[in-house]
């Protein structure tokens, strides 16, 4: 009994001495990390200055101005179609854009997985390549293919097909075009991952029993590698919902998304409190979508464990 008991005071002392010396940084990452967030909170709960910052005054203003808007004259309440319009786009295209990737990014996972090992690097090589380019840069160069006198235009009129240019650019067409086209790579990756564990066996197990493509596809394929389409998803739809630069240059200021609202806000709008509700407002999306992925992840191993 005197031996366990120095051992448990042994263990005990131990874990001790390591949370102590794990304390600063564990001190530094939550200073980081819940520190910014921390002001922002509470500066949504603020008063606007007259200039900017905030001014020490407690205010639900900045939250009932999310959704809804003041008369300038008589202060009645109504609904701010702005901030609906702005919300629904972005999370509109921020789904379109996962469902885009995941159309395209489906097949080229199945594609570089049914390679020979020798020549998959290759392929996922090709595939991290635009990560190598800053994003500003690549936004600007679907602009220059997107634009009047871009590539597709000079293409289609040079064929024939139209007589005037295509107007692509500054429309939620060009804001999905451009999206798409950054983060596809995170929607292969995931998805190429859960491809590369399949085992392939199973494919032509089916096909022995006479099972259609389609068959193969919705009963074996997409159950198995579903952990990685999830995870593919979730990795496209939140940096998408918070885009920046992309709406900014290929919407041209005309096709807001949530980003650039709150950008509007702790700038011109001058409305800090405002911005910070807006910017919390994306964050618990985020993170509705964050819950969405662990519990069909958490469902999907339960299943298949």
């Amino acid at each position: 009994m005197a031996a366990e008991s120095r051992l448990d005071q042994h263990r005990r002392t131990d874990i001790r001495n390591r949370w102590l010396l794990s304390a600063p940084a564990l001190i530094v990452i939550l200073l980081a990390a819940s520190g910014p967030l921390l002001i922002v909170v509470v500066y949504s709960f603020l008063t606007p200055g007259s200039y900017g910052d905030v001014a020490w005054k407690p205010s639900l203003e900045g939250w009932l101005s999310v959704f809804m808007q003041r008369d300038i004259f008589d202060d009645t309440l109504s609904l701010a179609d702005a901030h609906v319009t702005i919300f629904w786009r972005s999370i509109r295209l921020a789904l379109m854009t996962t469902i885009a990737t995941l159309i395209l990014g489906f097949p080229t996972a199945y594609f570089i997985a049914t390679r020979r090992e020798d020549r998959r690097d290759l392929w996922l090589f090709l595939i991290t390549i635009p990560f190598w380019t800053n994003l500003l840069i690549r936004t600007f160069a679907m602009l220059q293919i997107i634009r009047n006198e871009g590539i597709i235009n000079l293409v289609l009129m040079k064929l024939g097909i139209i007589s005037a240019p295509l107007q692509m650019l500054y429309t939620d067409f060009a804001i999905l075009l451009g999206m798409v086209y950054v983060y596809l790579p995170l929607m292969v990756l995931p998805i190429y991952a859960s491809m590369e564990k399949l085992d392939f066996r199973l494919l032509e197990a089916a096909y022995d029993l006479y099972a259609t493509r389609f068959a193969v596809l919705r009963r074996i394929i997409v159950p198995l590698v579903k952990p990685g389409i999830i995870a593919g998803s979730i990795l496209v739809f939140i940096p998408a919902i918070g885009a920046y630069v992309t709406p900014n240059v290929l919407g041209g200021g005309k096709n807001m998304m949530l980003a650039n609202l709150i950008e509007l806000q702790f700038g011109q709008g001058r409305n800090w409190p405002l911005g910070a509700a807006l910017s919390i407002s994306v964050m618990a999306i985020v993170m509705a979508a964050l819950l969405v992925y662990v519990r069909n992840a958490g469902t999907s191993e339960v299943r298949h464990g």
